[in-house]
């Protein structure tokens, strides 16, 4: 047997700590390390021999409190228990990253050893590593935090209700999304079923009883919670449901968004699409979803209802005389009207401009009874609708137009039915305003053959079916002086229509401006092939325009240019307007016509005396010469109240030293009356009808051979 030796159970004892799962290092009293096993030295960085007779004030230490501050010497575990002699447990530090290495967390765990005389004779430090568990806290630590920010940043309201101890967290936003402090009342689980909105809490304990049963893990659910001034706030609930190994629900977790300004941007989105921003009446798109709905209530209970369309009378005129805000004034005023008027079961709309739409229901179970009910209805609004307005402390009357048409149900389509009713609307428009007239099926084939009558006229004027005649003009003495341009319409039949019959359809299918373009090109070249005539060339060319093409933008410079690319002489030719150009836009009519007589144009007033306000505008408007309308010429020679008008037309003319032109002359008496009184020149069919304008040429050019004065009447008769 081989003796024991002392240093054999040290032996023992260092091979024993070099299997410890954990680090151990042994100070001696002053601190220095006397021992350190395998696994210490692994945790440190450094050898037993780097590690033996190292003192904790060496510079070499660089430990970092558990919070990542930097550890003071006087921090040490080693240096705390040796200073105070009392065991160190459970204390987390780091060791600061070195050069390829990462840093590493420990747990120490540091105890004194006392003698036999109860002083401290050693210092022993046990550490393991908890990297990994400082890394997962860290990361906790910052989720929290990324959580919390999150959290304060935003306007959602946390809560958290935990089933399994029936205890629910209400954040400090739940509660002020209520408006109240935190804790101001019990925060019990029964809380927000108190707060719900009566009309929502079926839906929403089915909603939470299918979330607690079902397999859902989300849910997301709108609702309203009572606030404290009484409202309810519109809010959104989204949220999570933890389960247990058995699927039931244990925890639910989740925020409330406040959805008040959203409701509100969504109302008034939908204010905007279906609500006139004016009156604040539905408009077309919230009118056809409601008449729609109209017309299957009538089909399920077999009632008569009634579409009315209401057109104000002469409102374009207060518009362009008082300006569009008094034009809006009269239309919230009149919309307020209506709304009092009707029953709370019609709908009421406004389509644009000054056009409302009324649906009426269970108007009765028979035409007759309807039409009855019906006309008791339109002769309260016209009674209201007359009564005087006040528009900027002035009184205002105005007069509706109303068209009506009937609906049982039936097959008839919404648009048809408001087309009806439009049309209605027209022929009391046409009838003579502020009346009503229902829709019938003959005015529905008037606007068919209009329809047609507009497609016709579109096709005439691509095919160049409209065909220039000209009436001559002569002078008291029987010359030829001029001549007026006369558009005809020679259709595909070869029936050849006066402009009576479609000049009024050209302006109402918004074709007049390019009929009026070609009348004025085809005389522009005509003036110019007349150019070199000894005779021809010497007459001025009247050419009838439109309101509608002089209040054109572009108006001035489409006569320019046609002057220019046809060389017509623009001194010849004479622009004829009636009184209603004037009636709107006068300062803009002004400087088109000036701008169109600094061209070298003339422009002559057609049907003078048959507007109205006739002398105001005479000398505003450069004005070359007057028309007398074939009305007065027409009893002149055999009424005695006819002649003194005609007389002081030619008086007021030549005062004005505007040139004078007599229109419709069919007798001799007449032309013998015109002469006597003055008047410049004259036409009608006593002096020439209107001819193709080739065949006038070929008349009266200088080719042919020119009647003398006194048998040109008789010749242009025959």
């Amino acid at each position: 047997m081989i003796p024991s030796t002392a240093a054999d159970p040290q032996l023992r004892l260092d091979e024993l700590l070099d299997h410890l799962p954990a680090g151990v290092v042994v100070h001696d009293i002053d601190g220095t390390i006397l021992h350190a096993n395998r696994h210490a030295c692994e945790l440190i960085g450094l050898s037993q021999k780097q590690l033996r007779g190292l003192k904790p004030t060496s510079g070499i230490w660089s430990f970092v409190c558990a919070d990542g501050t930097p550890m003071s010497p006087e921090q040490f575990p080693v240096n705390v228990v040796l200073r105070t002699g009392r065991p160190l447990s459970q204390l987390v530090f780091g060791i600061e990253a070195r050069e390829h290495e990462a840093e590493r967390w420990l747990i120490c765990n540091t105890y004194p050893e006392f003698g036999s005389g109860g002083t401290l004779c050693r210092v022993i430090a046990c550490f393991t590593d908890c990297t990994a568990l400082k890394q997962a806290e860290q990361s906790l630590h910052k989720s929290e935090q990324r959580l919390r920010l999150a959290l304060l940043g935003s306007t959602d309201a946390h809560w958290d209700y935990d089933l399994v101890k029936d205890e629910i967290y209400y954040s400090e936003r739940w509660w002020s999304m209520l408006g109240y402090l935190p804790g101001e009342l019990e925060g019990t689980n029964k809380l927000w079923l108190e707060r719900m909105h009566p009309d929502d809490r079926q839906e929403l304990l089915r909603t939470w009883q299918d979330l607690l049963t079902g397999p859902c893990e989300t849910y997301s659910i709108e609702w309203r919670l009572r606030h404290r001034d009484g409202h309810y706030v519109p809010i959104l609930s989204r949220g999570f449901v933890t389960r247990d190994a058995d699927g039931k629900a244990v925890r639910v977790s989740g925020t409330n968004t406040d959805l008040t300004e959203r409701k509100h941007a969504e109302r008034r989105l939908y204010e905007l699409a279906n609500f006139d921003h004016l009156t604040g009446l539905p408009n077309r798109r919230l009118l056809l979803e409601e008449l729609d709905k109209a017309l299957a209530r009538s089909q399920r209970s077999g009632s008569i209802g009634a579409v009315i369309f209401l057109d104000l009378d002469n409102f374009k005129l207060l518009n362009d005389t008082m300006g569009h805000d008094v034009g809006d004034m009269l239309l919230r005023q009149v919309a307020e009207r209506l709304r009092h008027t009707l029953r709370h079961c019609d709908q009421l709309a406004r389509l644009g401009g000054d056009e409302f739409v009324l649906v009426l229901e269970n108007l009765g179970d028979d035409t007759r009874m309807a039409v009855t009910e019906a006309r008791h209805v339109l002769e309260k609004l016209q009674s209201v609708l007359t009564q005087p307005y006040h528009l900027n402390e002035r009184l205002f009357l105005s007069t509706p137009s109303m068209g009506v048409s009937l609906f049982d149900g039936a097959a008839t389509d919404i648009e048809t039915l408001l087309k009806q009713a439009d049309l209605a609307m027209y022929r009391a428009k046409s009838d003579g305003r502020n009346i009503t007239r229902f829709f019938d099926h003959g005015m529905q084939a008037a606007a068919e053959h209009q329809a047609a009558m507009e497609r016709a006229l579109r096709e005439g004027l691509a095919a160049h079916q409209f065909v220039l005649f000209c009436q001559p003009q002569f002078c008291s003495q029987g010359r030829l002086v001029g001549a007026e341009v006369l558009v005809r319409w020679r259709r595909t039949d070869g029936e050849l229509l006066g402009p009576d019959e479609f000049i009024g359809l050209a302006e109402s299918s918004g074709l007049i401006e390019a009929l009026g373009q070609y009348v004025l090109e085809e005389s522009c070249r005509a003036l110019a092939r007349w150019r070199d005539d000894s005779i021809l060339g010497t007459l001025e060319l009247g050419v009838n325009i439109s309101a509608y093409q002089l209040r054109g933008a572009g108006f001035p410079e489409t006569v320019g240019d046609i002057l220019l690319r046809t060389g017509a002489p623009p001194e010849k030719l004479c622009l004829e307007l009636t009184e209603s150009a004037f009636a709107e836009n006068v300062a803009e009519v002004i400087e088109h016509m000036q701008a169109i007589r600094r061209q070298g144009v003339h422009f002559s007033l057609d049907d003078f005396g048959t507007g109205y306000s006739s002398l105001a505008y005479l000398k505003r408007f450069p004005l070359s010469a007057l028309k007398i309308d074939r009305s007065f010429v027409h009893d002149v020679h055999v009424d005695p109240d006819a002649a003194p008008i005609v007389d002081a037309i030619i008086a007021l003319a030549h005062a004005l030293k505007l040139d004078i032109v007599a229109e419709g002359v069919e007798h001799e008496a007449q032309r013998r009356y015109l002469v006597d009184g003055g008047c410049g020149a004259m036409q009608g069919f006593l002096l020439g009808r209107p001819l193709p304008i080739m065949e006038f040429e070929r008349r009266f050019g200088s080719a042919a051979r020119y009647p003398p004065p006194d048998l040109a009447r008789q010749q242009a008769g025959t």
